[in-house]
């Protein structure tokens, strides 16, 4: 990809020919080859204790704390103790489909993961895959890479009744499907922006928000009326197109209003006002091309930066701890990242190390947001989504 850098204006975009990250490269063709199917077929009952899939006869429950992290270049996700430390954190892997993405994970325990193939559906406690539900969008061949087609961004409703999956259609605008929880099949479909990374839930649960990333867009869907309409969000123009590095990936729902906040290049936040559609744009400082975002209780912004898009203009990888007044605090990465979660105390972030563009790395940060010391462990095959348990 040659990337042009950024005028000092900071309003250009930057046109891509190399792989690229998952969020910045053209978004269209040339998928990776295809990966073989899972072990049961969609929408049915897995066999427990099969391989792989299934958790080893005799094995610990599940600890509380657990992560859940999906293996983007695996089939698989990885169940990670955070409290122990180098390869002893992975507690052990469930086979769910190729080339898991997203993840959300219920309050009983059933996590629902976003695969090329369908959603697949683990019983965290058994630690196995017991359903995969097949998507009701046809996304072309089972592929893998970061253009492939199916599930990316996914997230539960509320009351855990509903499961919102944004599934990418190649070349084409995404859909986001609606899965009832209890039936495990797709009630729904509603079409959104291409390339849907992130997917979010109002609190109240009367709506969803759709990033799409190649349309530099926010699709609001009204859950009830199943109706959408489009929020561009391009703090720096659309200029470049399908090319351009700076598109929106990924957004937090601030709890206090329901505003919507995007980040981007660590120069620019998006805060979006979901209801009238208005965009109002902060300033930040860590001046790197950015990624994965989160939002603690109350209010402080954690967004993952990848490292430069230009080395001789920008800063490396970080965790940008932003406060609700908008002071920024910065604890530097090693290597790029993306996604980042929460403790359930809020002191200690987990960042996944799964980039898509070289320089990703097999493991997760684990970031004590006290001190700002960063442990290292070595889990996961490019561990991209992560989950909480």
């Amino acid at each position: 990809m040659t990337s042009s850098p950024r005028s000092t204006a900071g309003i250009l975009t930057a046109l891509a020919t190399v792989v690229a990250l998952a969020g910045c490269a053209p978004g269209a063709d040339a998928p990776a080859a295809s990966s073989s199917a899972s072990s049961a077929p969609p929408g049915v009952p897995s066999p427990a204790g099969t391989g792989a899939a299934g958790r080893s006869p005799g094995a610990a429950p599940t600890p509380e704390g657990t992560l859940v992290v999906t293996d983007f270049d695996a089939d698989t996700v990885t169940f990670v103790d955070p409290a122990r430390r180098g390869g002893a954190a992975g507690l052990g892997s469930v086979e769910v489909g190729t080339a898991p993405y997203g993840i959300a994970v219920g309050e009983d325990g059933t996590a629902w993961v976003a695969t090329a193939e369908g959603v697949a559906v683990v019983d965290t406690r058994a630690r196995e895959r017991t359903a995969l539900i097949p998507y009701a969008t046809d996304t072309g061949p089972v592929t893998t890479g970061e253009y492939r087609g199916g599930g990316m961004g996914i997230a539960l409703s509320p009351d855990g009744d509903r499961v919102y999956v944004g599934v990418n259609v190649p070349g084409a605008r995404g859909v986001l499907e609606i899965i009832d929880a209890g039936e495990r099949r797709v009630t729904g479909t509603v079409p959104v922006g291409r390339r849907p990374f992130d997917v979010d839930v109002s609190g109240d649960g009367r709506h969803v928000y759709a990033t799409g990333h190649d349309s530099f867009d926010v699709t609001v869907i009204d859950t009830a009326g199943r109706t959408a309409r489009r929020i561009e969000v391009a703090p720096y123009g659309t200029e470049g197109g399908l090319g351009s590095w700076l598109k929106p990936h990924y957004t937090a729902v601030r709890p206090s209003d329901g505003a919507l906040l995007l980040p981007f290049e660590g120069e620019r936040l998006a805060v979006v006002d979901p209801g009238s559609g208005r965009v109002r744009v902060e300033r930040m400082t860590a001046d790197t091309h950015q990624h994965g975002v989160t939002i603690g209780r109350d209010g402080t912004l954690y967004v993952v930066g990848t490292g430069p898009i230009d080395p001789s203009e920008d800063d490396g990888p970080s965790l940008t701890v932003r406060a609700p007044d908008g002071r920024e605090r910065l604890i530097p990465l090693q290597g790029p990242h993306e996604s980042v979660i929460l403790s359930s105390g809020g002191r200690t972030a987990y960042v996944s190390g799964g980039f898509t563009r070289d320089g990703h790395w097999n493991g997760i940060s684990v970031v004590d947001l006290v001190t700002g010391e960063v442990t290292r462990l070595p889990v996961g095959v490019r561990p991209l989504g992560m989950a909480l348990l």
